[in-house]
């Protein structure tokens, strides 16, 4: 079955991404919930000309995401959790917690598209993806320090 996305899906794609997907997931997930279209001919059209209009507005969006990605690429991170005897944290760092230390760094990004790339289990430093745009992605390292 062939879609049209509405919204960035993590996994199978971003907005206006023609995707293939099982009959299934389209018909009783994504459509119903409003995060796809059928990819009918007249929706392609539709598709094409909103691709069209905002190819100047898309430019503008990467370049500012590419201004930030810069900004993140040279930033540590600094993450408080408290931490045991044995030196493992209780609890675990959280994509949240990232979006937080860079919230007070001014850089404001939705938890939703930071994923941290391996268990962080102790003090040490760590870093997570991040995804700003489809084509701008980076790293933002971080330090798990303890209170």
């Amino acid at each position: 079955m062939e879609i049209i996305l509405k919204t960035d899906i993590k996994g199978l794609g971003y907005k206006n991404d023609l995707v293939e997907v099982k009959p299934g997931y389209g018909r009783n997930y994504l459509i119903p919930q409003g995060f796809a279209v059928l990819a009918t001919g007249s929706n392609k059209k539709i598709l094409a000309e909103n691709i069209k209009q905002a190819a100047h507005k898309a430019e503008k969006i990467k370049t500012e995401a590419e201004n930030i990605a810069s900004k993140i690429a040279e930033m540590t991170l600094e993450i408080k959790a408290k931490i045991g005897e044995s030196g493992k944290i209780f609890g675990k760092v959280t994509t949240l917690q990232i979006s937080d230390a860079l919230a007070i760094q001014g850089i404001d990004i939705d938890r939703k598209k930071i994923s941290i790339s391996g268990p962080v289990d102790g003090a040490g430093e760590f870093s997570a993806d991040v995804d700003l745009h489809r084509e701008v992605k980076t790293k933002v390292k971080f330090v798990v320090v303890g209170e």
